[in-house]
């Protein structure tokens, strides 16, 4: 089978019928069994965004019908069965012509040491602020694996939990082509789906906003914080969520907008906190809530101080039983350490009592004080020196 030309198999994502993409992505796969690729290299001989490109190979695998070879990078390669889901794409892959301009894709190998499909621990994954994700169990599965699998099936996911235990993490690290909407009570429809900017020469033109982009690129769309957008707001998102995958943008000419294969809604949940409120209708656009706690494993593993994790512990059983209403997340643990580092101990287990909200510093204060053995108060300025 020779190997499918850019033009034989490029296409404005924006228009791409379903599954269209993922056939054009098997289409190349199978015109290359031998070679090993990344999404890189597909989406810059498809001519598609990345985002799109990951989701085709991603629901390929979750179809049998290609393999990944190893997750950082993300690698993939043909499987007997590749060449029959080529089968959607426009024209039969011998019916293109080689092209002698075409540079053939270049073979990327797994590292060395990386053993493609062993099982064993995963590593973690690094987040784009260059900060390491470590991958927590979820459903038998590393848990951005299975968010990977649900984006593929496309089946919308909200997670939910206390601030600062690792849901945005979580997220950024599963999908690199992630869009971030941080969401709050001012966030206005235009902030979602784009409004009129006036230019350099004094006109106005249409900006798109993060939802149109992320239907246009089939990227993945973050809505963080979302109980805190108004319902009448999240309600121009619906119908991009539903089976119709589309939206009017009735500010821009009435123009439809129409999903990418690719494009998936995510959304985040702080519950207990000011005017976070999740909706009946916001809900039911989520098949899949996931509960996210802090991992106090893994604040051991990063070697954060033993005795405040116990003391993390100890608050969080306290709040399971409506003792407390606050315990320390992973995000407090971290930024405890670097203070013990920074100021020194007596600081750091000060300062963890007063973060803590005024109707539970006292007990705070009483259990931190058992702990450290020494009476611990708030962090407060002394004398003048």
């Amino acid at each position: 089978m020779p190997t499918p030309t850019p033009n034989a198999l490029a296409g404005t994502s924006s228009k791409a019928r379903p599954g269209e993409l993922r056939a054009r992505v098997a289409m190349w796969l199978a015109a290359n069994p031998t070679g090993t690729y990344s999404v890189t290299e597909l989406s810059r001989q498809l001519g598609h965004s990345g985002g799109a490109v990951g989701n085709a190979c991603e629901t390929l695998v979750a179809r049998g019908e290609a393999e990944r070879m190893s997750n950082k990078p993300r690698l993939y390669r043909a499987t007997a069965t590749t060449a029959a889901a080529a089968a959607g794409c426009p024209g039969p892959p011998s019916a293109a012509p080689p092209s002698p301009n075409l540079v053939p894709p270049k073979r990327v190998v797994p590292p060395p040491g990386a053993s493609p499909g062993a099982a064993g621990k995963p590593q973690p994954i690094v987040r784009p602020n260059g900060q390491a994700y470590h991958p927590r169990a979820l459903a038998n599965l590393p848990d951005v694996e299975a968010l990977r699998k649900l984006r593929a099936a496309n089946v919308p996911v909200l997670l939910y939990g206390p601030p600062g235990t690792g849901k945005t993490s979580l997220i950024e690290a599963a999908f690199d082509d992630l869009i971030t909407v941080a969401g709050d009570g001012d966030t206005t429809v235009g902030d979602l789906i784009g409004e009129y900017t006036q230019d350099p020469g004094g006109g106005y033109t249409f900006v798109y906003g993060p939802l149109i982009t992320a239907m246009q690129d089939g990227r993945a769309l973050l809505l963080d914080d979302a109980t805190l957008i108004s319902p009448k707001v999240l309600a121009a998102l619906y119908p991009a969520m539903d089976g119709r995958r589309q939206i009017q943008v009735k500010a821009h000419k009435g123009e439809t907008i129409t999903a990418a294969d690719g494009f998936y809604v995510i959304a985040g949940h702080n519950p207990g906190v000011h005017g976070a409120v999740l909706t009946e209708a916001l809900a039911s656009r989520f098949s899949v809530q996931i509960q996210v706690g802090s991992d106090y494993d893994l604040a051991t593993a990063l070697s954060i101080d033993k005795t405040a994790v116990r003391i993390a512990r100890n608050l969080a059983a306290r709040v399971e039983t409506g003792e407390l209403g606050w315990a320390p997340q992973l995000r407090e643990l971290i930024a405890f350490q670097k203070i013990l580092t920074v100021l020194g101990a007596e600081a750091a287990f000060a300062n963890l009592v007063g973060i803590a909200p005024l109707e539970d510093r006292d007990l705070v204060a009483e259990i931190v004080t058992k702990a450290v053995g020494r009476p611990i108060t708030h962090l407060t300025l002394g004398r003048q020196l």
